[in-house]
């Protein structure tokens, strides 16, 4: 046998899953068209410059890109010792928020903090958090009781926060990510299942609590009764799904957008999306984020296997949330949900949202390569 024989077989490392990437590629990339399209008219309007949040979109986009080419060069270790110093932060930064003078209000809610919706960056450190919490206490939470309320109490919190601005939506996202989590670390069903039904109680109590609330519950169950007062956006919306049929009305085309459909281009984007392109465009939008979404939880499940238990765990809620966001926003579009303010994840316009959400698939494609350092690859 020649030496030239003996030596190991290697392979060039290949940093990334490229499926993953071109899924995220065209998702952003058909965001971007349809924001133009449904902000247009408005834009102009407004404006007096069609293209104004599409430009800005486009801003927002670059601007988490280049953060994301930074913080893609540390270890995901680092943001387990961030986690709690993190949280605090974001706390900190809620309250902030409710300050008179200090918040920006919007629409009647305070969500704005030096033109950041800090809800936004909450979502991104409680996944962070989690993940941390349920490394070091993996043996409590799937054991024992206290390991799941412990989380619960410092999430009560952030709930609290987040009702007083009010952002019920994101409040939602945030606690059914956590669960979630909790879940696919190992919790017990027996200790689940109660607590789980105790939040769900207090989240409808919350819900029915305050008058605008339940007006927009009773809206979703009828809107029709009321189409011009609290029906009127998912009539709308719903009247786009109609117009749209199987293939749609033209790109550029849709009726709704033109005044008739408020938040065309942020919560109520996919309804545009339906009327322009019909019953295709929205199945292939929906392949999009289930196989973006299938991906995600199989390099947490990679990350897990090879025993990187933090990364795994934080790639599980991170494909939680753009799960959870993605069903809540198509739900609420389509009239099976109550009327919220979530965005389409990676499509929608929204500064914070479309940042945070660069963040997220750079903080996965850096789980993913770690997980192909550790199974072997060499650089």
């Amino acid at each position: 046998m020649d030496a030239s024989s003996a030596r190991p077989i290697t392979r060039s490392v290949v940093m990334f899953d490229y499926w993953l990437v071109l899924v995220v590629f065209l998702l952003m990339s058909f965001g971007l068209l349809m924001v133009a399209s449904a902000s247009i008219v408005i834009s102009d309007q407004q404006l007096h410059q069609p293209f104004y949040f599409f430009y800005h979109q486009l801003i927002y986009l670059v601007f988490g890109l280049a953060i994301g080419a930074v913080i893609i060069q540390f270890d995901t270790e680092w943001w387990e010792k961030l986690g709690s110093g993190l949280l605090l932060t974001v706390i900190v930064l809620l309250t902030l928020v409710l300050i008179p003078g200090v918040g920006h209000a919007v629409n009647g809610s305070a969500r704005w903090l030096f033109g950041m919706q800090v809800s936004e960056l909450a979502k991104f450190v409680v996944v962070i958090y989690m993940a941390g919490y349920l490394l070091r206490h993996n043996a409590e939470v799937q054991t024992r009781f206290s390991g799941f309320v412990k989380p619960m109490i410092i999430l009560s919190i952030l709930a609290m926060l987040l009702l007083r601005e009010p952002d019920f939506g994101s409040c939602v996202v945030i606690i059914a990510t956590a669960f979630g989590m909790m879940f696919l670390a190992g919790m017990r069903l027996r200790n689940f299942l109660p607590l789980f039904i105790l939040v769900l109680l207090v989240m409808c109590v919350v819900a029915i609590s305050a008058p605008y609330r339940m007006h927009r519950l009773t809206g979703f169950l009828n809107p029709w009764n009321n189409p011009y007062s609290h029906g009127y956006q998912l009539t709308q919306s719903l009247i786009a799904f109609g117009r749209g049929g199987w293939f749609g009305v033209g790109l550029g085309n849709s009726i709704q957008k033109l005044f008739y459909l408020p938040e065309s281009h942020t919560d109520f984007l996919f309804a545009v999306i339906a009327e322009e392109l019909g019953l295709i465009g929205v199945l292939i939008i929906m392949a999009l984020f289930c196989v973006l979404v299938t991906k995600i939880f199989l390099i947490g499940r990679k990350a897990q296997l090879l025993g990187r238990h933090f990364a795994g765990y934080m790639a599980y809620g991170f494909g939680l949330w753009i799960a959870i966001q993605f069903m809540v926003s198509i739900g609420v579009n389509c009239g099976v949900l109550p009327t919220k303010g979530l965005t389409l994840p990676l499509v929608s316009y929204g500064g914070s949202s479309m940042v945070i959400n660069c963040l997220i698939i750079i903080l996965v494609l850096r789980i993913d390569y770690e997980n192909r350092v550790a199974a072997g690859w060499r650089e």
